[in-house]
């Protein structure tokens, strides 16, 4: 265990909370480990009905995972250790989408990355005026992993492939426009929330929950779902950069800047997984796709250099290879999406 995961039984819940505040609570396989450990014991424990997922102090739920370590691992051990990580996080998002109880995800705050792998799992996920959704992977060469790309591809038109290219921030009102978050509550209400279910259980948990929301404020981006879908209508990143060189409007410029600014290879990877994952029945199986792609990511060029341009150094001035979209071959993203050899392939807990 680690004190980074504070773990208890309250009532008829059990809690789980995330507990790193100096990282905003950015996930360690420690911590990967201590909340597995806790879900397969709550599992066919009677007396613990649902499970609540949060954050202790500070600010954010969720920021990710452990990117310095990634990057460490990328640079010193060949990605051996970065590829124990991703597995081993990966089961973790497999057994919250298939666990039998029902599971709160409290989003309250920066939820990124590995924020997302173990809240959207979750039959209820609540968002508040503080939530700040996001997978900004593209802008380190990592790709929208953790489900990402089930996620994302299923949401309306082509909302997951902008979220996925931008990296851009959505807030709590939009989650729950988006289908993100299945219920927005003030934050002042979190903790009467949280007692709530932990004494009434999980009989009452919607109800609790829909008692506390309020009406979130208007949802801006969904107000931009015309312009993503016609801007983002192609899997072929060139496509899309070349539409949105086309609009002089200020909110293409905007984006087209933005993108201007990411990993063309992990652009790619994303559209290609997004196209594959909605194809996909089985989450299993998108978690497997994910893991081939994770393994080698990892060691290309622009993993590295993306976190110690954005990260390390924070210069924001990455040297991305290849430099540009008409250089990233399909020869070269087949090989990131190819199967492994059988022993080294991903599998569910």
């Amino acid at each position: 265990m680690t004190d980074d995961i504070l773990v208890r039984v309250e009532g008829h819940a059990g809690f789980i909370s995330l507990n790193r505040p100096s990282a905003l609570h950015a996930l360690t396989l420690p911590m990967v480990h201590a909340m597995t450990q806790a879900l397969l014991a709550w599992r066919d424990d009677d007396a613990v009905t649902c499970v609540v997922i949060d954050h202790a102090d500070g600010r954010g739920f969720c920021a990710g995972g452990d990117i310095a370590f990634l990057r460490n691992s990328a640079l010193n051990d060949g990605g051996e250790s970065g590829r124990k990580f991703f597995h081993d996080e990966y089961q973790l998002n497999h057994l919250l989408f298939t666990y039998p109880k029902p599971v709160v995800a409290f989003m309250d705050g920066i939820t990124m990355g590995g924020g997302v792998g173990i809240s959207q799992p979750a039959r209820f996920r609540v968002a508040t005026e503080n939530t700040k959704f996001a997978m900004p992977e593209t802008g380190i060469g990592l790709f929208p992993d953790v489900g990402g790309g089930w996620y994302l591809s299923r949401l309306e038109g082509r909302m997951g492939q902008f979220l996925a290219l931008t990296g851009s921030r959505v807030a709590g009102a939009e989650c729950l426009a988006l289908g993100l978050a299945t219920h927005y509550l003030p934050s002042s209400a979190l903790a009467e929330a949280k007692a709530r279910i932990a004494r009434e259980g999980v009989e009452r948990l919607d109800g609790i929950l829909r008692t506390l929301s309020e009406t979130p404020p208007a949802s801006k981006i969904v107000e931009m779902l015309v312009q993503i879908n016609r801007h983002f209508a192609s899997d072929a990143f060139e496509d899309i950069l070349a539409s949105l060189e086309g609009d002089a409007s200020a909110w293409a410029m905007k984006e087209l800047a933005t993108l201007r600014t990411k990993s063309p290879q992990t652009c790619k990877v994303a559209l290609r997984q997004l196209s594959e994952s909605l194809k996909l029945s089985d989450f299993a199986e998108n978690m497997a796709m994910e893991y081939r792609i994770a393994s080698r990511v990892i060691v290309r060029p622009d993993f590295a250099e993306g976190v110690r341009a954005v990260i390390v150094d924070k210069d924001n001035a990455p040297r991305w290879d290849p430099a540009t979209a008409e250089a990233v071959t399909e020869d070269l993203i087949d090989a990131i999406f190819a199967a492994l050899p059988a022993q080294d392939e991903w599998k569910p807990l």
